[in-house]
């Protein structure tokens, strides 16, 4: 029985704290469910002197409310007191042990009745008691219930909180501590007749600050923000009470008013005379105007998007800000299109950003607006940076003199289309010579324009440029070659090579014309894109037509991870500034793939059905080229008759034709003709069975193969309508859908490849057993070097190879157009030799 004694006392022991929280809840319930009327009488009472609603009531009113709230509070008090009892420790312990399972509090004060003297029935109770001890160390004391729903079931209490806060928020405990004890300044001031003043301070909306009471506030220094409006009421005879100041610009004496309002502008003093008068020296604080600066130059994203940090401070807050950016036409080289003079163009305004949460005092954001098709993108501008705060006072930048960020085009075909477009938006008067240089880039375009849609569509708007002009037409126009500029830039590509060789072009030019880091590696990710791009369309290539073979490069060898490595290198360079060997690379990398073999691992499959197909696409695409390439010769044809011109080239005396006469409407009806065999062509082509079917790759290969289709119908329409315009935009329509039709049944074929020879994947050249070379095949050089010291000229005529090498080594020493450090580099290996 000790040891059963020795479990009670040490569980009870354990759990006398969260005996004493569970008393302590009990006790809070009961007091709250027996004292809240009188905490609510007492909090309403509070909250009406507090907020000075008593001082509005007569007297008699008054001290009867007064009465009966002390009256109420005392019967409350007096019910509650005969009502409200201790709670008791068993009360307690029975509220804990009412939280657990089995009721283990309760089992340990059992005893045992029966089997006292059975050493198994002891056992039995022991283990019993112990296992109860376990279950009571868990215990914790509960939350009390403060609910009173039923006891206040018109949430009386939540009326008398609330009115209780407000009084704690907008009230003042002055009005409270001179009602109680009428004894000092207000005190005597409130009892003595004719003789109350009232007065308060209001600090500007914006500033934050709370409203002062001055009847609180003692005699002395007092600082008010600038712009304070200062309230004053006289109550009594009149005469009695009155106010000299010195902070307002007022006039107007007020000495004997029974009211006075001003605004605190200068330090100075306020004086209340009269009985109970008192004396505040006001210093003011003043409020400063805001303060805004540029933090750095403006910075270019890829994109052409503008980022401009910048600083701003306000000692309340800023509120609103512009930045004004203006043409800075000093700067500006006026040469070429930007001879005439300019059209006038308001300056551009954008709105700073602001931080929606938090303090404003302190701002330190960014500017972020795309204005690379706004005529001032690329041009010397001004921009000025300005804020505002809530007093309408204004702060102001240094004007910062930049280019304005906008997008740079790396395709010299696209930057030059670029570059008409900001001409006819500097003045229309450059329509004439702008269409003059665009008809010289579209003169011949085999071999120069590689983007038939970009090319078609710009014939277009050269002919538009040679018509009459108008602001409203003019600015359709330069839409119209933003969009050709970036169709050139950034490509409607036909083949995998020509999107490496476009890629390896723009990177290019970017390096010769300091492009930022940014613009660097996007374009180094499109290299990468663009040659994993062309290695997969190679590859299958090769796999399509195995007895074709392209230039051998003398047993170099190369791999995809080689590949990589070498434009690791190319991007190394760049970041090093080492733009001299990094052209250099980039010229090797531009021969290697001009002339790469591909050979694959075991498993490659057969021609099939599915490469039939494609070749019958593309012998659609081909004819679809030449129809578009007739039209279009047709078109021009036309539109040199119209101008009073000779037919265009290749034509004689007597083969020009009336475009009215029948000879045209035959034509016009042959070309129509051939058009519907294309679409009918096409559509049997697309009832076959295409590579991949099944899968996504062919479902969309598919949907735009439906494209090409009813593009090639509205073509047909528009040939028969005689509208030549239309139906080469249908064509070029017709032509896109087709290759992305091709890209994407090519793409299914590589998948099943892949699927069907899961082997060692590609290689480019031979073996690398030691994997000691270079990416370019060669064996290192000295001291990490990239070059070789073994003879690279091997083959059947390696001196015309030498003289080879020597005659470009002296063209590109002479070029122009290439930087002043490149020709150094290129000399400088003449000299070598």
């Amino acid at each position: 029985m000790k040891s059963i004694e020795q479990t009670r006392n040490l569980t009870f022991w354990r759990l006398r704290w969260q005996l004493r929280l569970t008393w302590a809840g009990l006790f809070a319930e009961r007091l709250a469910r027996a004292f809240w009327p009188v905490w609510a009488v007492l909090a309403v009472t509070w909250a009406v002197l507090a907020l000075g609603l008593a001082e509005r009531l007569p007297q008699v009113w008054f001290s009867g409310l007064g009465a009966f709230a002390a009256i109420l509070a005392l019967g409350f008090a007096w019910r509650a007191a005969r009502r409200f009892r201790l709670p008791g420790q068993a009360e307690a312990m029975a509220r804990l042990d009412a939280t657990l399972s089995g009721q283990p509090l309760a089992a340990l004060r059992d005893a045992q009745a029966t089997g006292t003297t059975d050493p198994d029935a002891v056992t039995v109770w022991q283990t019993h008691l112990s296992r109860m001890a376990d279950r009571a160390a868990l215990a914790r004391a509960p939350l009390p219930d403060l609910r009173l729903n039923r006891r206040d079931p018109f949430a009386l209490r939540h009326v008398a909180l609330l009115l209780a806060l407000l009084g704690l928020a907008f009230g003042s405990s002055g009005r409270l501590a001179g009602i109680i004890s009428p004894v000092g300044p207000q005190g005597a001031q409130a009892l003595t007749p004719g003789a109350v003043w009232e007065g308060w301070v209001r600090p500007p909306p914006h500033t934050g600050k709370p409203a002062l009471y001055l009847n609180d506030i003692a005699a002395g220094g007092v600082e008010l923000p600038q712009g304070s409006r200062v309230l004053l009421r006289f109550y009594g005879e009149a005469g009695t009470l009155g106010v000299t100041e010195t902070v307002s610009d007022s006039t107007v004496p007020q000495a004997t008013a029974e009211a006075a309002e001003f605004v605190v502008q200068r330090h100075g003093r306020i004086e209340i005379t009269g009985p109970g008068g008192r004396v505040w020296d006001i210093g003011v604080l003043p409020d400063l105007p805001p303060e805004v600066a540029a933090n750095g130059q403006p910075e270019r994203e890829s994109t052409g998007r503008m980022k401009l940090p910048f600083t701003a401070s306000d000692d309340y807050g800023v509120v609103a800000g512009q930045a004004l950016i203006a043409l800075d036409l000093a700067a500006v080289d006026r040469r070429h299109g930007l001879t005439p003079v300019p059209e006038p163009r308001e300056p551009v305004t954008l709105d700073l950003p602001l931080p929606f949460t938090g303090s404003r005092a302190e701002i330190a954001e960014t500017l972020q607006e795309d204005l690379s098709r706004h005529p001032f993108a690329n041009l010397p501008v001004t921009i000025t940076l300005s804020v505002a705060d809530a007093a309408n006072q204004s702060g102001v930048s240094t004007p910062l003199a930049v280019q304005l960020p906008g997008k740079r085009f790396f395709e010299p075909q696209a930057a030059a289309v670029a570059e008409m477009r900001r001409d006819i938006l500097w003045s229309i008067d450059n329509a004439p010579r702008s269409a003059q240089i665009l008809r010289a880039m579209t003169h011949r375009p085999e071999n120069f324009i590689r983007n038939q849609r970009a090319f078609l569509r710009l014939r277009v708007v050269t002919r538009q440029l040679e018509g009459a002009m108008t602001p409203e037409l003019r600015d359709s126009l330069a839409d119209e070659l933003w969009e050709i500029a970036l169709l050139m830039e950034q490509g409607d590509l036909a083949s995998a090579l020509e999107r490496l060789q476009r890629a390896q072009d723009r990177l290019d030019e970017a390096m010769k014309n300091g492009a930022s880091e940014s613009e660097i590696a996007e374009l180094m990710q499109e290299l990468r894109e663009a040659l994993d791009n062309y290695m997969r369309q190679l590859a299958e290539e090769g796999e399509r037509d195995p007895g074709q073979q392209m230039s051998d490069l003398d047993g170099m060898q190369m791999t995809g991870n080689q590949l990589q490595e070498l434009l690791d290198k190319l991007q190394e360079l760049m970041e090093q500034g080492r733009m001299a060997e990094a052209q250099e690379l980039m010229e090797m990398l531009r021969q290697l793939m001009e002339n790469m073999q591909v050979t694959q691992g075991e498993g490659g499959q057969g021609q099939g059905n599915g490469q039939g197909r494609m070749r019958d696409l593309a012998d659609t695409l081909r004819d679809q080229q030449g129809l578009s390439d007739e039209a279009f010769r047709d078109l021009q044809d036309g539109f040199d008759r119209n101008m009073g011109r000779a037919p265009g080239e290749g034509q004689g005396e007597g083969e020009g034709r009336d475009p009215q006469g029948a000879e045209r409407n035959d034509g016009e009806r042959s070309l129509a003709d051939r058009q519907r065999d294309l679409r009918n062509r096409l559509r049997a082509l697309g009832q076959s069975e295409m590579p991949g079917d099944g899968g996504e790759r062919a479902e969309a290969g598919r949907r735009a193969l439906d494209r090409a289709g009813r593009a090639m119908e509205g073509a047909e329409e528009a040939l028969r309508e005689g509208d030549n315009s239309r139906a080469l935009d249908r064509q070029s329509e017709a032509m896109e859908s087709l290759r992305e039709g091709m890209r994407e049944f090519n793409e299914a074929l590589a998948e099943e490849r892949r699927q069907g020879a899961p082997g060692e994947g590609e290689r480019f050249g031979n073996a690398d057993p030691t994997g000691r070379r270079d990416p370019l095949g060669r064996e290192p050089g000295q001291l990490g070097r990239i070059g070789t010291e073994e003879h690279m000229l091997q083959g059947e005529d390696p001196y015309r190879r030498a003289q080879d090498l020597l005659q470009e080594l002296r063209r590109r020493s002479g070029d122009r157009g290439r930087s002043e450090e490149e020709r150094d580099y290129f000399r400088r290996l003449l000299d070598q030799f």
